[in-house]
């Protein structure tokens, strides 16, 4: 439901200012026609303190029931009807209490029609303000709605997309660990830790947290020991982080998808090591990171093609509603996958 229009303090003050200052412009009106400021004083008081009232009693009707567009005559009929009772009200009830003063009630009966005409057409403009209020209302209610139905309905993806990338990597290790474990036992019960505690880490975070590069770092340091465990002495590793981009935030668990696409599409056409580089800088209130693998233009599929990395654009675009932050390039036989990423102030 609607709030009301006179539900803020500064709406209830805006409102009796008004009506104070309409009631000051009718009683100097009455006491230049000669009505004696007494009687001036307490019409003016009285008459507009109850047609504010009316005003907001319209005002409430409204904000239950609103008709709609080809039922707008029912404004008409509750303005004609409220102003109506007004007009009763102010005719005999200053009548009532004035009888003593003949004058007065003559100009009671003879002002009735343009106090009656004032009055619609005050009533009329309070429930068209009423109406626009209500439903500025209800669009501002609609649009939060949907907004709030796009967040949920994007982390679901986010969160999708994360849980089809997990299993993928923990297949793979528990099929290493089964490979290991008949013949090195030691190196298994290792890598199982690794993989426990980089599992923990990976549950204690969200897709849509924010971290620093050195925590995302830190946590692809796991990842990366158990795929050395895996791939012995054929991976190696190099990680350069300048000071300043240590520091630069980007979405958890962003960077192990493109890490394994270079490991996917560097190791496995090949029996030679392979070294994958990890560059980060800070440009321009941007965090620009690299990576880049050695792969084989003869046996290699297109490395840009991967799962790994149409997850990433997925979800870069959900985060950030852009398409040019993820960018794949070849030249030789190196293979580099560019994320640039806006830092959020």
């Amino acid at each position: 439901m609607s709030s009301s229009p006179f539900s803020t303090k500064k709406n209830r003050w805006i409102f009796a200012a008004c009506w104070l200052q309409w009631t000051v412009v009718h009683f100097f009106m009455l006491k230049d026609w000669g009505m004696d400021w007494r009687i001036g004083l307490q019409d003016a008081l009285i008459s507009n303190a109850l047609l504010a009232g009316v005003c907001i009693v319209i005002s409430n009707i409204l904000r239950f029931y609103r008709p709609q567009k080809h039922l707008y005559l029912y404004l008409l009929v509750i303005c004609g009807a409220m102003t109506g009772l007004w007009g009763g009200v102010i005719k005999f009830g200053l009548g009532e209490l004035f009888s003593h003063n003949t004058v007065y009630t003559d100009f009671i009966d003879r002002s009735m029609p343009v106090r009656f005409d004032i009055a619609f057409l005050v009533s009329g403009c309070a429930a068209m303000m009423s109406m626009l209020w209500y439903n500025l209302q209800e669009q501002k209610e609609n649009e939060q709605r949907k907004a709030d139905a796009e967040k949920l309905a994007r982390d679901a993806e986010l969160y999708r997309l994360q849980q089809q990338l997990q299993p993928h990597f923990l297949f793979n290790s528990l099929n290493s660990i089964s490979a290991l474990a008949g013949t090195q036992p030691q190196l298994a019960r290792k890598m199982i830790q690794q993989l426990a505690e980089f599992l923990r880490g990976t549950l204690r975070k969200e897709d849509h947290q924010w971290v620093t590069l050195q925590e995302e770092l830190q946590h692809l340091e796991l990842y990366l020991e158990i795929e050395k465990v895996r791939f012995s002495h054929r991976l190696d590793t190099e990680i350069i982080a300048d000071k300043e981009s240590i520091q630069c935030r980007l979405p958890a668990m962003l960077l192990q998808p493109i890490v394994e696409n270079a490991i996917k599409f560097g190791l496995y056409d090949t029996t030679e090591k392979i070294t994958i580089r990890i560059r980060s800088v800070c440009i321009e209130n941007y965090l620009v990171i690299t990576v880049e693998n050695p792969f084989d233009p003869q046996t290699a599929a297109p490395a840009g093609t991967g799962f790994g990395l149409r997850s990433i654009q997925r979800r870069l675009y959900l985060l950030f509603a852009r398409n040019d932050l993820l960018e794949t390039m070849s030249a030789g036989e190196i293979f580099t996958t560019r994320i640039k990423l806006p830092q959020v102030l």
